[in-house]
């Protein structure tokens, strides 16, 4: 299989499971086989996880339309589906903590998964059925990314996160964590205390009195 006609068929899609590469590639069972090691080996095709591949002849072009970071959003929705960018991916993009995050970071119904690969790493934490909302549908070009509001992305990671103490837990509120409160609009704050009222739990409601406290909410 020459490189050329390769390159024109493995370019088109923006990832691959082994069902279509079958379509693709026109091979078949041990064939198949043969040629996705041999892709890979030659770092054409990269593995995310077991039957799903990205061709890197797409990345090229993603990376020279500078669609990189749409394209890791897009595709951490595909490898865990269903699922939504939230967490701390989603925190540090809407400028609520400082840092910059290179793991796209999902909620997922589904097993907590982390997926490396050579240019990305994907990570899912799990919520109850009854959470998995606040999300919104982001369109990057015809693909479509879901991706958590403000107020459900610092809910996700408030109610995942685990602390040692109530002291740690105020601590972390009001100075470690290094949360930029102000970024958090008026609607955001009222999205954040009806998401915390749909749940029992006395940490989430812990921190409504310290933020209450300080005059934060």
């Amino acid at each position: 299989m020459e490189i050329v006609p390769l390159k024109a068929t493995l370019e088109k899609l923006a990832y691959f499971t082994k069902q279509n590469l079958n379509l693709y590639l026109n091979k078949k069972d041990e064939a198949l086989n043969y040629w996705i090691k041999k892709l890979i080996q030659k770092e054409i095709l990269i593995p995310i996880k077991k039957g799903f591949y990205v061709s890197n002849f797409y990345l090229d072009k993603v990376k020279d339309k500078n669609e990189m970071e749409g394209y890791l959003e897009y595709l951490a929705g595909i490898i865990r589906y269903p699922s939504y960018i939230s967490l701390e991916y989603a925190l540090a993009k809407y400028g609520l903590i400082p840092e910059t995050v290179f793991s796209i970071t999902s909620i997922t119904q589904k097993t907590p998964r982390v997926y490396k690969s050579k240019f990305a790493t994907f990570s899912y934490r799990n919520i109850r059925d009854s959470l998995f909302m606040g999300f919104e549908e982001k369109k990057n070009g015809k693909q479509t990314i879901r991706f958590a509001t403000p107020s459900k992305a610092l809910f996700d990671y408030l109610y995942l996160k685990r602390f040692s103490s109530d002291f740690e837990l105020e601590d972390y509120l009001l100075d470690t964590g290094r949360i930029n409160w102000e970024v958090l609009k008026k609607s955001d704050k009222v999205l954040f205390l009806k998401y915390i009222s749909t749940i029992s739990s006395k940490k989430m409601n812990k921190i409504v009195s310290i933020l209450i406290q300080n005059n934060i909410l």
